[in-house]
């Protein structure tokens, strides 16, 4: 009787907590393959597991009338954004690795355009319980004898964030790399000893971190305001300017962030007056990817050996 008085206060609290006016959809799967995209480009057998978390890409939407914060994974719409960016994403990290990439209820752009970070963190919080038991999924099933890459994008970047905190010892010692691209690390990130800052091309175990802006002006503090920083292009941690496609001058600032000269990023647009504004946050995964798919095939060469 106490176990039902304490599982049913429980689910008030919840109910009371919920705000009536929004609407949750069901959890993913993990054990459904609709709720993945994976390639195996490792016909070698001596590459790495690539663990890949998307961006962000639905607004708030309406089901019956109630809002909803989160992507819906078993709607095909919104399964397919996200597949344009895995895919692309893909294109560049599975050659000669086996890739893998869970679709999650990601928290809708709505949230981050607040910059409110009490309301950011609290709605993220049902995303990230989707990406560990997505990531608890995928370690279930890999050969723990590979070496494993963590990256994402954005909200897929605070989602490695949180996953290096998630993960166990063991894991860890598996891990070539984490890749942070356009989201932060905060000196409290810092405390949990699977986050080591990379220092060089070839470190492992570490984490890389960067987000771009034209100015420093221009950092979005809920995404950029970050204490690591590594230049992708000369893996530099100081000032050095690296060159990259010949016309493009990548420094980075004593902010702790990129910053490019040569390089318009008008591809992409601004977006609610919140990112693509003089930061360029939208090119994280491309501009630099040449530079990030060599140096996965580097790091997992040098944790192979």
């Amino acid at each position: 009787m106490k176990k039902l008085l304490f599982f049913l206060s429980m689910l008030l609290l919840v109910a009371c907590n919920r705000p009536a006016e929004t609407f949750i959809p069901a959890p993913p799967d993990y054990q459904d393959t609709t709720m993945w995209i994976t390639l195996d480009g490792d016909t070698a057998g001596t590459g790495a597991d690539i663990f890949y978390v998307v961006s962000t890409w639905e607004q708030d939407w309406k089901h019956d009338s109630l809002v909803c914060h989160y992507a819906d994974v078993w709607n095909p719409e919104h399964r397919a954004h996200m597949a344009i960016e895995i895919r692309r994403a893909a294109a560049y990290m599975s050659p000669g690795n086996r890739f893998y990439a869970p679709f999650y209820r990601h928290t809708t752009i709505d949230g981050w355009v607040t910059r409110n970070e009490d309301t950011i963190y609290h709605r993220t919080r049902l995303s990230m319980n989707d990406v560990y038991r997505a990531f608890d999924a995928f370690l279930a099933q890999r050969d723990n004898s590979r070496p494993l890459v963590i990256a994402g994008f954005s909200q897929g970047g605070m989602a490695v964030v949180e996953l290096l905190k998630h993960m166990s010892d063991e894991t860890f010692n598996q891990l070539v790399a984490a890749y942070v691209m356009g989201y932060k690390i905060t000196p409290q990130d810092t405390l949990c000893s699977h986050i080591r800052p990379a220092q060089g091309e070839l470190d492992t175990q570490v984490t890389i971190c960067y987000n771009t802006v034209k100015d420093v002006r221009f950092v979005q503090p809920v995404i950029a305001a970050s204490c690591v920083c590594i230049n992708p292009v000369n893996w530099r941690t100081d000032a050095t300017p690296a060159t990259l496609h010949d016309t493009i001058s990548v420094t980075v600032a004593p902010e702790h962030v990129l910053v490019v000269s040569g390089y318009s990023g008008s591809e992409y647009p601004p977006y609610a007056g919140f990112i693509n504004v003089g930061d360029i946050h939208s090119c994280e995964p491309w501009l630099y990817s040449d530079c990030i798919r060599r140096n996965i095939q580097k790091r997992t060469q040098s944790f192979r050996n």
